[in-house]
């Protein structure tokens, strides 16, 4: 089956110890029954940025053109990417409010990183026993505490 696109989930979240902070990103990307995990850390950072991270190095750890469901417990991704980046780009990159779009570059990097793909975006209630998300969690607390040191 040659030229198949690849299936893939993910499942991503971003911490933040203060706010700002320090902070971690933490991911798992499953294709079939081969999962792999990433987690990142940055010493001075917001939970947003993390939550950004997450998705934009998730994205762009798969090698090939991917079918991707990308879960996240983040409102803030899911309708960034949905809803919201549509009229910031219209109208150059300012919110309805003509505030600059925070976190723009990492917006521009997402949307570049998912432009790769046909990324369907997921949303699920953080800390509620979703085994993947709890998971994804860890790994952004355990960033945090190994960039600590």
């Amino acid at each position: 089956m040659t030229g198949a696109v690849k299936k893939v989930e993910i499942f991503c979240d971003g911490a933040c110890k203060g706010n700002p902070g320090p902070g971690g990103w933490g991911a798992i990307l499953r294709h079939g029954d081969v999962e792999k995990e990433l987690y990142g850390y940055k010493p001075h950072t917001t939970n947003n940025e993390m939550e950004l991270t997450a998705a934009i190095q998730s994205l762009k750890a798969l090698k090939t053109h991917c079918e991707v469901t990308l879960v996240t417990d983040s409102n803030y991704v899911v309708k960034g990417m949905t809803e919201w980046i549509f009229s910031w780009k219209k109208n150059g990159w300012r919110t309805s409010g003509k505030q600059p779009v925070k976190n723009m570059e990492l917006w521009k990097e997402l949307e570049a990183a998912a432009a790769h793909h046909k990324v369907k975006w997921k949303w699920v209630r953080g800390h509620a026993g979703h085994r993947e998300n709890e998971r994804a969690d860890q790994l952004a607390n355990k960033g945090i505490e190994e960039g600590r040191g």
